[in-house]
């Protein structure tokens, strides 16, 4: 008698199907990668910047007293002469009163004496008085002559210390900054508020000595400022290159004058400046004086704590992480200095990797 073979019921085989898919082990993500190589596109080409005022002034007290008045708020646009605060002066308007009052006093003697001393000289020429008469009369004439001279610059001291609880623009601009209330006690050096000119604004940005020194001798700058109307590029009025190098970044400052009055500009904006001209130039330059450097995205470091590092494959195709030493940072891109060899595949993201490592 032939047996007939089991067969699995096609439903069962089905959810066996489907357990077996479960259990088993999900494909992880094809890590994307790149070979590290120096790029001289990104080398000094471009630098990042910022907005700030040729003049701005930080308006600060000269005397103490409480603020009674403020005739103006931040964003206000003020003439120059304009009053912009007023601090209780009713004491020193007081004293330059009493101080005025004082000059007056002694112009009245002055007249008194003047004549005096008319008097005597007459007297004088008629043989009346004696010579040391006179010459008391002409003492007392000079004297009070120079006690009025004292008033009157006493009471134009006062006048002026009264002045300056009145506190007024230097110049037509704009409100940037108010840094106290209606009620406020002003103290001699304590900040008010702040001015700045609107008209005369300028981009500086920081360069690398490497990049600073190959720049050529006329550079065609150009200044990017993201979000300005239009998105065109600036071309600056005027450029200076300062020639000090800060010791701890190893920096010199650029400073590019703006046009005047370019709509929708204010101190602290981001900007970015480039150069057409000397971007193979400063490529070149800052290859040979430092071979060994590599730019990679910013995207692919790895930062925990100091430690600043990237993944590296292996031989086997695995994620190594390992530690590098930066330098400087050009948007979004970044030089690595060491700890990286050209050739090597970089991993592009980071976060892939760090979950095969565990």
């Amino acid at each position: 008698m032939s047996k007939t073979p089991l067969r699995p019921h096609p439903l069962l085989a089905a959810m066996l199907g489907l357990l077996l898919a479960s259990a088993s082990p999900a494909a992880e993500p094809a890590l994307k990668s790149f070979v590290a190589g120096p790029t001289s596109a990104l080398q000094g080409a471009r630098f990042e910047g910022r907005v700030e005022a040729l003049r701005q002034t930080v308006l600060s007290a000269q005397v103490p007293g409480a603020i009674v008045q403020l005739q103006v708020k931040a964003g206000d646009h003020v003439r120059a002469g304009q009053l912009l605060l007023q601090i209780d002066a009713r004491s020193a308007e007081q004293g330059a009163s009493a101080s005025e009052a004082q000059a007056a006093a002694a112009k009245a003697g002055l007249q008194l004496a003047e004549r005096e001393f008319a008097r005597q000289q007459q007297l004088f020429a008629k043989g009346f008085i004696s010579q040391a008469a006179l010459d008391q009369a002409e003492a007392q004439f000079k004297a009070t002559r120079a006690q009025l001279n004292a008033q009157i610059a006493q009471a134009a001291a006062a006048r002026t210390v009264s002045g300056q609880y009145l506190v007024r623009s230097p110049y037509d601009g704009i409100v940037s900054e108010l840094s106290v209330m209606l009620g406020d006690m002003a103290m001699p050096g304590r900040p008010l508020l702040t001015v700045y000119d609107p008209t005369a604004l300028r981009v500086t940005a920081a360069l690398p000595q490497s990049a600073a020194a190959a720049l050529p001798a006329d550079p065609a700058w150009q200044i990017e400022i993201p979000g300005l109307a239009g998105g065109a590029s600036i071309q600056p009025a005027r450029s200076q290159l300062l020639p000090v190098v800060d010791a701890g970044s190893m920096t010199q400052e650029l400073r590019l004058d703006l046009p005047a009055r370019l709509a929708g500009l204010v101190p602290g904006q981001f900007a970015r400046v480039t150069t057409r001209v000397a971007t193979r130039t400063i490529a070149t330059t800052a290859a040979s004086s430092a071979s060994s450097a590599l730019i990679v995205p910013a995207s692919a470091l790895v930062r925990r704590a100091e430690l600043d590092a990237l993944y590296v494959l292996d031989a086997k195709g695995r994620p190594l992480l390992r530690q590098v030493r930066l330098g400087a940072r050009r948007g979004e891109q970044v030089e690595v200095l060491s700890g990286l060899s050209a050739g090597e595949s970089v991993v592009a993201e980071p976060q892939f990797a760090t979950r095969l490592s565990k």
